[in-house]
Parts: structure tokens; C-alpha cells; sequence
């Protein structure tokens, strides 16, 4: 399937579909939450409350309806993949020693390292007790195989850090890892759940690769060339942590010597003195542009998985969603 056209509605048209089921997962959330010690409760709501497009239980939901699964089931996984997304993040942001995340502190800036990491802790914990009820074993293998993939991928950030050698092909393994995995999981267990043959569910995890593989590529060029008021995080972050990003790869491949050795540097001593000059580089090079066609590759791959699926409002929804990233400003 091609990448129909997008507009500036097309995220907000397309979540409408799913609108009242993001009212039952927030209450499920928010039954979960629930708990005698008032510190995991305060941080988990504070990161949760935060915003953030919730994506990942959207597109388990979105899938679901495409695949005309109507169950309760949808709202509980949908609920389970969000408490997995937050624990990522609030270990995230500890690693990274991140201060800001979509406009606001850090829940590590405001309740410190200890909390943030337990906290993470128990939304992992808690997301594994609710995995049960689904009475699934299929589901059971899918989340901790997911779960398992994305510590992987956390592990080979790590030891990517300052690598200012590091690839194409190394970058997207990480990416694959650390956040498609969970957006593929999250597509994958739609399919589980309505009990659609092998075939439809590799393809409902491949839809769910690929565009979570888009989103982090575009996430990336947002470090070089978003506004810090609309994506909520600092420009430059990802080169102050010594990520080696696509952008970065493909500018050091098309700069000029002095140019890709002082991105280098900057990589490999997380040195932002020379911030504004190393946008320009990636901007110059046409950096930016050729990471976007790498997404919108990814987009393509998207669509083509949903060949085949059944027509309704849902799929084109999924559809529409792969455009509309193409697009993300935020």
C-alpha cells in the first residue's frame, strides 16, 4: 500500500477512532497505580501525566479494530505496553542524565536518581502481574521477549556511547531494539488477541517495526532540527550524551574533512561548544534530508505490511499514521 496524502489533523482524525478506548485504558492505568506507597504512585502519575502521544497502545488498538478484535483484552495489553514505555523512559533519563522531557523536568530532576530507577522497577513488575490476566501464554512470550530485546538494545547504546565510528547498519540495530521493539510487540499482541492465523501476525509485527523504526529516525532529525518548545527536549541533546545518530553518520560521510573530524571530536568528548556549527554541518550536508528518506523508507515498509488487511476506518488509521509521521514536527 502507498502512503496516502497527510494533514495537519491526520494524527488527531485518526486517534478519534480510538478515542473512547483510550478512556478505558487511562482508567485501567490509573486502577494499577494504585498503590500503599505513596512515593511509586506520585512518580508514576507524574511521567504518565506528562503527556506524550501514547502511541504504542494506540496502535495495539488501532490493530485490533482493524482486525475486528473487540474484546476487554485490548484495554488491559494496551495499558501494559504504556506501564513498559514509562519504566523505559524513567530508566532512560537516568542513564542519560536527562534534565528535560516533553516540556517539563525530568522525573529523575525533580525526585532524583534512587526514585526514578525503583519506580521504573515496579511499572516493569506491575506490567508482568497484568500480563496474567490475558491467560495467555503467546502473550506472556511476546512481552518478555520485548522487554528482554529493549534492555538489549539500552545495553548496546551504552556501549555505543562516543563511538563516532559507528554505522547505518549499527544505528538501526539499536533503534530495532530499543524502541521499535515495543511499537512491534504492541501490533504483534493485536494480532494474538484475535486469534489471527501466523502469517497476519508477522505482518501486523512488521507494520509495527517499521514505523516504530520511522518515528526514531525522525525523532533524530528533531535533534537538529526541531523547536525546544514543540519537541520538549534541548537541541543537541543526543550529541551533549555522545549518541552517534543517523544524521550525525551521514554528515561526518558528506562533510568536509575538518568539518566531519570536528564532529567527531564532538562526539567522542560530548563537547557542545561547537553545537551551532555542528547544526549547521548537518544541515548543510543535507544530513537532514537524507535521514527523512530513510524514514520515509521505513513508512513505505509500514504500509506495505497492511496489504491484504481488511478495509475499514482502522487500517486506513494505520495508514494515515505512517504519513502523518513523515510530518512530526514533535
Amino acid at each position: 500500500m502507498s502512503v496516502p496524502a497527510a494533514d495537519a489533523s491526520s494524527t488527531t482524525a485518526v486517534l478519534g477512532l480510538i478515542a473512547a478506548d483510550m478512556v478505558e485504558v487511562d482508567r485501567v492505568i490509573a486502577a494499577r497505580l494504585d498503590t500503599g506507597v505513596p512515593l511509586v504512585s506520585h512518580v508514576s502519575k507524574y511521567i504518565i501525566s506528562a503527556g506524550g502521544k501514547r502511541l504504542r497502545p494506540a496502535l495495539l488498538l488501532l490493530m485490533a479494530g482493524a482486525l475486528g478484535y473487540t474484546g476487554a483484552q485490548r484495554h488491559n495489553l494496551a495499558a501494559v505496553v504504556e506501564f513498559i514505555h514509562t519504566a523505559t523512559l524513567l530508566h532512560d533519563d537516568v542513564v542519560d542524565e536527562s534534565t528535560l522531557r516533553r516540556g517539563r523536568p525530568t522525573a529523575n530532576e525533580s525526585f532524583g536518581n534512587p526514585a526514578s530507577v525503583l519506580v521504573g522497577d515496579f511499572l516493569y513488575s506491575r506490567a508482568f502481574q497484568m500480563m496474567l490476566d490475558a491467560d495467555n501464554m503467546r502473550v506472556m512470550q511476546i512481552l518478555a521477549e520485548a522487554t528482554n530485546v529493549i534492555a538489549e538494545g539500552e545495553v548496546l547504546q551504552l556501549m555505543n556511547m562516543h563511538d563516532a565510528s559507528l554505522d547505518e547498519s549499527a544505528y538501526l540495530r539499536v533503534i530495532r531494539s530499543k524502541t521499535a521493539k515495543l511499537f512491534e510487540a504492541s501490533t504483534r499482541l493485536a494480532a494474538v488477541l484475535s486469534g489471527a492465523s501466523a502469517e497476519v501476525e508477522q505482518s501486523c509485527a512488521m507494520y509495527g517495526q517499521a514505523l516504530g523504526t520511522a518515528f526514531q529516525v525522525i525523532d533524530d532529525v528533531l535533534d537538529y532540527a526541531g523547536d525546544a518548545s514543540e519537541t520538549g527536549k534541548n537541541l543537541g541533546d543526543d550529541l551533549r550524551e555522545g549518541k552517534t545518530t543517523l544524521p550525525l553518520i551521514l554528515a561526518m560521510q558528506r562533510a568536509a574533512p575538518a568539518d566531519a573530524a570536528l564532529i567527531r571530536a564532538a562526539i567522542e568528548t560530548g563537547d557542545s561548544g561547537q553545537l551551532a556549527r555542528i547544526v549547521d554541518i548537518v544541515r548543510e550536508t543535507g544530513a537532514l534530508d537524507a535521514t527523512r528518506i530513510t524514514a520515509a523508507s521505513e513508512a513505505q515498509r509500514a504500509m506495505d505490511a497492511l496489504d491484504g488487511f481488511p478495509a475499514n476506518s482502522h487500517t486506513t488509521g494505520l495508514l494515515e499514521l505512517a504519513a502523518q509521521l513523515l510530518e512530526r514536527r514533535a
